[in-house]
């Protein structure tokens, strides 16, 4: 699982997606908005729509859980007055009302529940659904059964979880109705993390990352929104669809026929409205978000407290990550997704390098005063930290204008943060232990590390050197990281590796054919002698030379993948981890790719969510087999699972064999033994094997 290649990219384009969409991210200061288009501003408008949809249905929730069912009806009435028109819904309300007047237990409460269920009740009850009249006669009978009696023939109607079944009730109606759906992150993660849990279990294996999907993946679900009528008749739905929708969201196949009635027979609306069913819990989720956020430099960590600052009127500087040599422009209100994500400005170039009194680049902390004032504190102590610290440090202005996380303003009731480290004084000291013990055993491995003493300067350095690897200078690469570790790339051989190649394509795409040699001879040539792994890609990488072409070069590197193993990697040895969610991603995207291994046939519903995306990497950088490898080394646990290379088109034999199996089978066989039979898709397709596809012998042969 841990060498499951990712497609980091079009994560950072989910998560800065999902975070905007729930306005959990905003500028670090306040800038004019460049001119918009009509389309982004209906497609900003739509967003903004839909976010306020998700907060109504958010507060709705709320009051029905709490038991203030007229605040929720009064919200109903005011912004989805539809809801009450349906009689089956307003019933409901109305009957949960009633017990809630009664729980109260006062007399004028009681009044008021005799008053409701004349004026309102009752008259629901006539016509709402069959069984609603005795439903009503029956809920009479808490005027005479207390709330605390377990035995009564009401203690159902008394019990609070009622509330959550009608608000998850009512959240599905209303997001279906108002096209409220969750970003596409969101879902993806849902049936990612769905499928991982299913995969576990059905091959009998402990899943890696169970302590936080539990966490993050709630075990109830929303009451499922049920058409208003049902009929009895066969549906005029696919039985492809039905049996599609059945297995993708673990529904029994009447349950997948009245979701595609409510959805109209819209196969891809009834998938989201069940995914939505499924509850996270958003502290934690925002948490993961918030921890991604950061690693990538995406927000703003929001520390303020930078290594060898002075505090005082001056205003403060941190390192940028950005070397931008003529790219194109985003404008502050921007997000440029294929460049990690974060807002640069393109005029800030090689002549914004920090100079202090001549034409040599020096490199200096956060907040060191340059100009008219003593640049240096400590001769020798500002030599030794300018070997530390990224080469390409520019002024106030790039770090500012990552975005500024802003968390959840739902204009709800507090809630306490939830933090996925735990929470209390305890934990703190813990993970303050924890982080000083990382600190204290990479200072004694490497000298050079001592001087590091904050995380902000570790983030800053981190994501500056992943900013050069993004941009294929990997010379620089190499440079700042020598200079940070010398030993880093004896332990990491395949990394140096890999940038060489970078360095090696780069010098042959600009002509410099010299120089190129001179990096092949020094560096891959030695490491492919310590080394036969390298043999192969070696020969590959020079077979460059007989093709030199720059767009070749800038296509067929995938520098992100690159920089983002550098990242983890160099962030490891810093005693940063890299995030939870890049875990869960490479563990259920492998699970995901297995699960539809083993139900021989390609997830239909990939696309909707751009899992395909995710899974999309280039693996025409070399020596790729040899850094999963080395990402398994990297990582300080183990998975408990036998780890395979991940390809979208898998071509191994087992594979292989499978489809051949498949290909025995015809499509309606296939989906008429699963629907007699309740059975999976590769036991069904595994009978018919047994059987030469014979749909009618299978059933014959299992009711016998």
């Amino acid at each position: 699982m841990e060498s499951t290649s990712v497609n980091w990219e079009a994560l950072d384009s989910l998560v800065i997606d999902f975070a905007k969409s729930e306005n959990l991210i905003e500028n670090f200061r306040s800038s004019p908005s460049p001119p918009s288009s009509p389309s982004s501003s209906s497609s900003s408008a739509s967003s903004s729509s839909s976010y306020n949809s998700r907060l109504l249905i958010r507060q709705i929730r709320k009051y029905i859980e709490l038991g203030d069912i007229d605040c929720a009806i009064d919200l109903l009435r005011i912004h989805a007055p539809f809801i009450l028109d349906d009689h089956r819904l307003l019933f409901r309300l109305q009957k949960q009302k009633f017990i809630e007047l009664l729980r109260r237990g006062t007399a004028k409460d009681r009044d008021c529940a005799i008053e409701c269920v004349r004026n309102a009740l009752a008259p629901c009850a006539l016509d709402a659904y069959p069984e609603a009249y005795e439903e009503f006669k029956h809920v009479l009978l808490a005027f005479i059964y207390d709330k605390d009696d377990r035995t009564s023939p009401v203690a159902n109607e008394w019990s609070e979880r009622r509330r959550f079944e009608i608000a998850g009730l009512m959240s599905s109606v209303l997001r279906a109705q108002l096209h409220a759906y969750d970003p596409v992150f969101a879902l993806a993660l849902r049936y990612l993390i769905s499928i991982h849990k299913g995969f576990c279990l059905h091959q009998g294996m402990s899943s890696p990352i169970s302590n936080l999907t539990e966490r993050l993946l709630l075990e109830e679900h929303d009451a499922a929104a049920t058409p208003q009528e049902i009929f009895y008749e066969a549906p005029p739905f696919d039985e492809v669809d039905i049996q599609a929708l059945a297995h993708a969201v673990e529904l029994t196949r009447q349950g997948a026929v009245d979701s595609l009635k409510f959805a109209k027979g819209d196969l891809f609306l009834a998938f989201q409205n069940e995914l939505c069913r499924m509850r996270f819990d958003a502290p934690v989720l925002d948490e993961l978000v918030r921890e991604y956020c950061i690693y990538r430099g995406i927000v703003d960590s929001g520390a303020r407290t930078f290594y060898g600052s002075s505090i005082g009127s001056q205003p403060q500087t941190g390192y940028s990550s950005s070397v931008d040599y003529g790219t194109s422009k985003h404008s502050d209100g921007e997000t440029s997704v294929g460049n990690t994500n974060m807002d640069y400005s393109p005029e800030v170039v090689a002549d914004s390098v920090i100079k202090c009194g001549s034409d040599v680049e020096v490199r200096y902390p956060s907040g060191t005063k340059c100009g008219n004032e003593d640049c240096s504190t400590s001769g020798t102590h500002q030599l030794e930290t300018s070997r530390v610290l990224p080469s390409r440090v520019y002024v106030s202005g790039e770090r500012s204008r990552r975005k500024r996380w802003r968390g959840r303003q739902d204009n709800l009731d507090f809630v306490p943060d939830i933090s996925l480290y735990g929470t209390g004084k305890q934990e703190c000291d813990i993970a303050a232990t924890a982080d000083n013990l990382k600190e204290q055993q990479a200072s004694e491995k490497s000298p050079g590390l001592e001087l590091i003493k904050h995380t902000e300067d570790k983030y800053e350095i981190l994501l500056g050197m992943k900013e050069l690897a993004d941009r294929g200078m990997a010379a620089e690469v190499v440079e700042e990281i020598n200079a940070l570790d010398p030993n880093f790339f004896v332990q990491n051989p395949i990394l140096l590796f890999q940038l060489k190649q970078v360095e090696f394509l780069k010098l042959v795409s600009s002509g410099d054919y010299s120089s190129a040699l001179r990096v092949a001879c020094s560096h891959l040539g030695p490491l492919a002698a310590s080394d036969p792994a390298f043999l192969k890609p070696l020969k590959e990488t020079l077979l460059a030379l007989l093709r030199p072409n720059e767009e070749a070069f800038g296509k067929s590197l995938p520098l992100q993948a690159l920089a983002t193993s550098m990242q983890v990697a160099v962030g490891r040895r810093l005693g940063i981890e890299e995030p939870q969610l890049m875990k869960i991603m490479r563990a259920t995207l492998y699970t995901h790719t297995e699960w539809f291994k083993l139900q021989m046939c390609k997830d239909g519903f990939e696309g909707l969510l751009r899992i395909d995306s995710l899974k999309e990497t280039s693996s025409n950088l070399t020596a790729d087999t040899a850094s999963k490898s080395n990402a398994d080394n990297c990582t300080h646990g183990s998975s408990q699972v036998t780890v395979s290379s991940n390809n979208r088109t898998p071509e191994d034999g087992g594979s292989t064999i499978q489809a051949s199996s498949s290909d025995l089978c015809d499509e309606n066989a296939i989906l008429k033994v699963m629907e007699f039979l309740a059975l999976p898709r590769a036991d069904a397709i595994h009978l018919l094997a047994q059987y030469n596809g014979n749909a009618e012998t299978v059933i014959q042969q299992i009711f016998a």
